[in-house]
């Protein structure tokens, strides 16, 4: 892909972190993307989101596929670890990068038809195995990339820019996900920030899977009358849930609130994530309910936004497989590689 980088122009009275770093440490290239393109979006609230969680550039590792959203990791944090996978292979990456070298920040972006086509088993296994990673999907029902054929997310009865009418059942990556264990699962939308940059820390910080399915419409191929991932559908039909606020370990949570009405949910690392319901009905502390809901709104023609499940229980790939702690670059060549014998004794156990 190309890389054109962006011009970095101080100016008085810009903003930094604790780290001493300004938002324009966290941006990346310049986006060869179209103009309005719902990723562009979803780039500018993860480049908000880790200048103000405060995480060092070099202690993220960024993660694609093949598509349109896979050129995202190049527009943000240019001092970041990356790689761009093959087409669907992006999660044994990640999954293998995780294992062995639990210090960094993992952030997968994936596009539905990088993760929902080609790639869909090795989503589903990552998420079963709880990888400790955001997982974002850039969902807009079509391959943009080789001009607006419907992906597997586009919904029945939805129309191509030439009038052409998808026949299949969707895939929707959300249910999937809540079906094979995810322990962290959002839907937002490109055009939200206020719900989106929140949804994105949480995940972050989340011990394990973190899903976030963003709906992100594509203004050349699917922006158009009769497709229900464009902008002017997704806001019609947005169905909030709950509105979620994150709060760092650093804040004290001081906040009022009658009682039910907002339930804070303690992550691992000493940071909140803050539940305010917006539908009074909704738990996001179920799997069944979660996807009863979100299946009835469906029927109405409704998106279902907001943070959907969240579940701390779990432990992650680290914790099921017993990984070192120590990053695998780290370990002496002698430990690393025990030669034939102590391989012998690997072997035995597994016998």
């Amino acid at each position: 892909m190309s890389y054109i980088s962006k011009p970095r122009v101080p100016y008085a009275g810009i903003k930094r972190n604790k780290l001493g770093l300004t938002i324009r440490d966290y941006e990346g290239g310049m986006s060869t993307l179209c103009a309005g393109c719902g990723h562009d979006s979803i780039t500018a609230a993860l480049v908000q989101a880790f200048f103000e969680l405060e995480v060092a550039p070099h202690q993220v590792a960024k993660l694609s596929g093949i598509g349109c959203s896979s050129k995202t990791p190049a527009y943000f944090l240019d001092g970041a670890h990356g790689l761009n996978a093959v087409h669907g292979r992006m999660p044994a990456i990640a999954t293998g990068a995780n294992a062995a070298n639990r210090n960094l920040y993992y952030v997968g972006v994936s596009g539905d038809g990088d993760s929902l086509s080609i790639g869909i088993g090795q989503f589903a296994h990552a998420i079963r195995r709880n990888v400790n990673m955001l997982y974002i999907i850039e969902n807009n029902g079509v391959y943009g990339l080789t001009k607006g054929q419907f992906s597997a997310s586009a919904d029945i009865g939805s129309t191509a820019k030439k009038g052409e009418q998808n026949q299949n059942l969707p895939i929707d990556p959300v249910v999937l996900a809540l079906s094979v264990g995810a322990t962290y699962v959002a839907r937002s939308f490109s055009g939200d920030k206020d719900q989106l940059i929140p949804i994105l820390k949480g995940g972050l910080m989340h011990q394990g899977f973190a899903l976030i399915d963003v709906i992100s419409p594509c203004v050349t191929f699917n922006d158009h009358a009769g497709s229900t991932k464009s902008y002017a559908h997704t806001r019609e039909h947005i169905h909030e849930t709950v509105r979620s606020d994150f709060v760092p370990p650093a804040e004290a949570i001081e906040i009022e609130y009658q009682k039910g009405s907002v339930t804070p949910v303690r992550l691992h690392d000493g940071s909140h994530i803050l539940l305010r319901k917006v539908a009074p009905e909704f738990s996001a502390e179920s799997r069944s309910e979660t996807v009863s809901y979100i299946e009835k709104h469906q029927a109405k023609g409704e998106i279902v936004t907001g943070l959907l499940f969240l579940d701390e229980g779990p432990g992650d790939l680290h914790e099921t497989s017993d990984t070192t702690e120590q990053p695998l670059c780290a370990i002496e060549y002698d430990s690393l590689c025990p030669g034939e014998s102590g391989l012998e004794d690997v072997y035995r156990i597994y016998r």
